[in-house]
């Protein structure tokens, strides 16, 4: 029932998921399928609220507030932080959510070279007649490298300026029990809101805030991607993420193999002469170039067994068109030698190396 979420809870020292964690899982879920088909909805809203909890927990944080998706979760805390005569300070390589999300805030933005702390500064210099919000992810998506989030700490207190981190591909992956970025930099006193989401690692759907409890309260009736929808998370869902946190809080086996993986892979990708870039997380990028080149790439994989999506331009800056991978907890070395020999044949075959 659970395919994809069996496919994430993965390899545990070598062997497949446990089948009585399998079973627990797949139980979970069968109770909220039930519970949405027979009971009402303050039932419904207790699975609600037994994730925010667990992710409260997870976050080291006060309080959480689940959305159905990370997009409105970035859409809904934006523009209650800030709006008209406020600035909004966003790195260019910023998810399209938070994009979206500055957007509707009526704020002025401010866009900074990626990662360019000297950059950021200088705007950060330039006088502003309201607030101040640096906005960034904490891992970025498309090139897997890390937000310099302590010089970011330090230029948002120094001139006055609130920090927000999405960290939709940091949780579950970086800092102690894959409790994300902001963790991993040991930041957590400097960095009050976060978002995420429940869909990368956690393998179920949905997306959440997280920070102090006066401000999750005051964030409910003002956030519209929430108080306007009407399609909230389905309980089966609600119950698979949090069993899913449960999972990843138990014990760390889930996230040492992930980086084994990680590790192992970026390794040979680079021994082999690939550019992987400056990705430093388990989102790996093997930048070909050329767009055709990197559609051809894709293609020839796919006919050897492996799925590997190419992306372009507006994906991703002209003339870095690449094949992303991203590996999990779940991937035998085994599997990962077939992508590396299969990667190695066509980048042979397509003159890339």
């Amino acid at each position: 029932m659970c395919e994809a979420l069996e496919r994430i809870y993965l390899e545990v020292n070598g062997e497949r998921l446990e089948r009585e964690r399998k079973e627990e899982l797949d139980k979970a879920v069968a109770e909220a399928v039930e519970v949405a088909v027979e009971e009402t909805l303050a039932k419904q809203a207790a699975y609600i609220k037994e994730l925010e909890e667990k992710l409260a927990k997870f976050k080291n944080m006060e309080a959480t507030l689940v959305f159905n998706c990370g997009v409105s979760a970035n859409s809904a805390v934006i523009p209650v932080l800030v709006g008209k005569n406020d600035v909004i300070y966003s790195d260019e390589l910023n998810h399209g959510s938070i994009i979206d999300g500055c957007r509707l805030s009526g704020a002025k933005i401010k866009v900074f070279r990626h990662m360019d702390m000297t950059h950021l500064e200088e705007l950060l210099k330039e006088p502003v007649e309201g607030k101040k919000l640096i906005i960034t992810d904490g891992v970025f998506s498309m090139d897997g490298d890390l937000a310099p989030l302590p010089e970011m700490a330090e230029l948002a207190e120094k001139y006055g300026a609130e920090l927000v981190v999405d960290d939709a591909h940091g949780d579950g992956v970086m800092g102690p029990c894959g409790r994300g970025t902001v963790d991993h930099f040991g930041l957590r006193d400097k960095i009050r809101i976060e978002t995420g989401s429940l869909s990368k690692a956690f393998g179920s759907a949905g997306g959440f805030v997280a920070g102090p409890k006066d401000f999750i309260e005051a964030l409910r009736p003002k956030a519209r991607s929430f108080i306007f929808t009407a399609s909230p998370m389905a309980p089966c869902l609600t119950a698979a993420a949090a069993k899913a946190v449960d999972m990843v809080l138990e014990n760390t086996e889930l996230v040492d193999k992930l980086w084994d993986n990680r590790n192992y892979f970026a390794e040979r990708l680079e021994k082999l002469g690939l550019n992987i870039g400056t990705s430093v997380t388990p989102v790996i990028p093997i930048i070909v170039g050329d767009a055709e080149k990197a559609q051809e790439l894709s293609r020839m994989m796919y006919e050897r067994g492996v799925y590997a999506q190419a992306l372009q331009f507006p994906m991703v800056p002209r003339g870095t068109a690449r094949l992303r991978t991203i590996i999990s907890a779940d991937h035998t070395k085994e599997d990962l030698d077939q992508v590396l020999a299969a990667v190695e044949e066509c980048a042979k075959e397509l003159g890339l190396i």
